[in-house]
């Protein structure tokens, strides 16, 4: 259950939130919000692939 919840948090994250990677964003120039999203997408994808 938790799996499958963290799995629809992903798709619905790489829909809505930004890429930065993409924009090829220097994480020694990136301000909180912008660390905070990165953070943010890390963990769910952590838990979408456990």
């Amino acid at each position: 259950m938790k799996k499958k919840f963290f799995k629809l948090l992903a798709k619905i994250n790489k829909l809505i939130l930004p890429s930065f990677t993409k924009k090829e964003l220097d994480l020694a120039k990136a301000s909180k919000l912008q660390l905070a999203i990165i953070g943010w997408r890390a963990y769910v994808t952590k838990n979408a692939l456990d």
